[in-house]
């Protein structure tokens, strides 16, 4: 009940233009929080999880679509570890 109310009634509620900001960072910074120690511990080799999330970060900066920063990142992840194998 206590998380339900106030999505209820916070459309009724008028806020200023930072603190509208400030709710509307919320996911992200919740999703970045999950998401950062899990780059560092993806595998026994750290560059793997930072090279991805660099492409991750360029790619989300060109404005691709999700599918496209997530199959990116994913695939030099992949050939970075092929590479580290040869």
């Amino acid at each position: 009940m206590p998380r339900i109310l106030p999505a209820l009634f916070m459309e009724k509620i008028q806020v200023s233009g930072k603190v509208n900001i400030f709710l509307q960072l919320i996911p992200y910074t919740a999703m970045a929080s999950l998401i950062f120690p899990a780059i560092l511990y993806i595998d026994k080799n750290i560059w793997i999880g930072i090279i991805a999330s660099v492409v991750a970060v360029i790619a989300a900066l060109k404005k691709l679509p999700v599918i496209g920063v997530v199959l990116e990142s994913v695939i030099s992840c992949v050939i970075f570890y092929i590479l580290m194998l040869s």
